[in-house]
């Protein structure tokens, strides 16, 4: 948890607290990163046990996984470090800015209404 910046508070300068998703790992539990917390305005938010898929980071994990580990044969740690950074360098510079990628979210449900097509259900008929 000592690696969320938190000098001078330039993100949150009006003194709001930072909140920070963890999960329940016992080691974010400890006396010391509750201190450490209080102490800096942090915030911790602990996802629901066993519900990992609720923390915003592992929808990157999973394409990581699958495109570095998935089915490899990694002659040693090395060479998987390589295919990891390669493969975030990759991610970052294909990254969809916010606006577009809402753009497309409309453009799907504009097109699955003009189907008449409500989510994947039978298309809506004449009938009331």
């Amino acid at each position: 948890m000592h690696a969320v910046n938190v000098t001078g508070r330039a993100a949150r300068p009006d003194g709001s607290p930072a909140y920070v998703i963890l999960d329940n790992l016992s080691a974010h539990k400890g006396a010391k990163i509750r201190a450490w917390a209080h102490k800096n305005n942090v915030k911790p938010c602990f996802t629901p046990t066993y519900a990992s898929w609720a923390n915003p980071i592992e929808a990157y994990f999973g394409p990581l996984r699958q495109f570095t580990l998935a089915n490899s044969h990694h002659p040693n740690h090395t060479v998987q470090t390589w295919a990891l950074h390669r493969y975030l360098r990759w991610r970052n510079t294909h990254t969809r800015h916010p606006d577009l990628l809402a753009a497309q979210r409309r453009g799907r449900a504009r097109v699955r209404s003009e189907k008449g097509n409500r989510w994947g259900g039978r298309p809506l008929t004449g009938r009331a």
